[in-house]
């Protein structure tokens, strides 16, 4: 979700200012998701570079997400949207913690849409999580070193009981992953727009769908020319 710290310097306002808009738009885009028939929307909300920034500014994001998790209970029960996390989420502020525990719980039941946030998420460490998982149950002797599949490593995942992504949609122009689900997006189509994440909307959302359902997607396979094929 970037661009909100360039969307409130445009406006002269300060970087908190675009988070709290950046909050705000989540909302939208989940019952547009739903409306779309989107099933699992990940949203990459705070990763484990952030905490490298000032620290005003880490610590208004994390008062932001506690009070997020607090407002938007009533919203994902109301839309049937199952909260989920990944990352490294012990490491957050202990409040933080216990309410996203919380909005977790209360909202376990919902179907429609599993929304997935980020939290203390880096790529290479969650696989660095995973080979140390594995590496416990080789010395454990529950696993053999050479039954080791790409599946074994997808099982012990952060995301293990999660579809791969589709479509990775990144705002604001950049051309990046950003160290974001670096094994997930092996095959995922990419969608680059110049919206900045607060301005991103349903139309928005739409239109990346859009432009996803044009793709040919081989996962590395080949399609015959059907013209080739019919006169070969």
């Amino acid at each position: 979700m970037d661009g909100n710290g360039r969307w409130a310097r445009e406006r002269g306002w300060p970087r908190l200012k675009g988070h709290e808009q950046g909050a705000v738009n989540v909302e939208p885009v989940c019952e547009a998701c739903i409306a779309e028939g989107v099933e699992y929307l990940t949203l990459y909300a705070f990763s484990t570079e952030n905490w490298k920034r000032p620290a005003h500014e880490v610590s208004g994001l994390m008062l932001l997400l506690e009070r997020f998790l607090a407002d938007k209970v009533a919203m994902m029960n109301r839309n049937g949207v199952r909260l989920r996390t990944i990352g490294r989420t012990a490491d957050l502020p202990g409040p933080v913690l216990k309410r996203l525990e919380r909005a977790i719980a209360d909202t376990a039941h919902n179907g429609r849409l599993t929304l997935t946030l980020a939290l203390n998420y880096g790529g290479r460490d969650e696989i660095v999580d995973a080979i140390r998982a594995i590496a416990r149950e080789v010395a454990e002797g529950r696993i053999m070193p050479d039954g080791i599949t790409s599946e074994t490593i997808s099982g012990h995942l952060y995301t293990a009981n999660m579809p791969d992504p589709d479509l990775l949609i990144r705002t604001s122009g950049e051309m990046r992953l950003s160290n974001f689900l670096p094994w997930q997006l092996t095959y995922t189509e990419l969608h680059v727009t110049q919206v900045l994440w607060p301005d991103f909307g349903p139309a928005e959302l739409r239109e990346a769908i859009a432009d996803f359902g044009t793709r040919d997607r081989r996962f590395g396979g080949a399609v015959e020319n059907p013209i080739t094929a019919a006169t070969a």
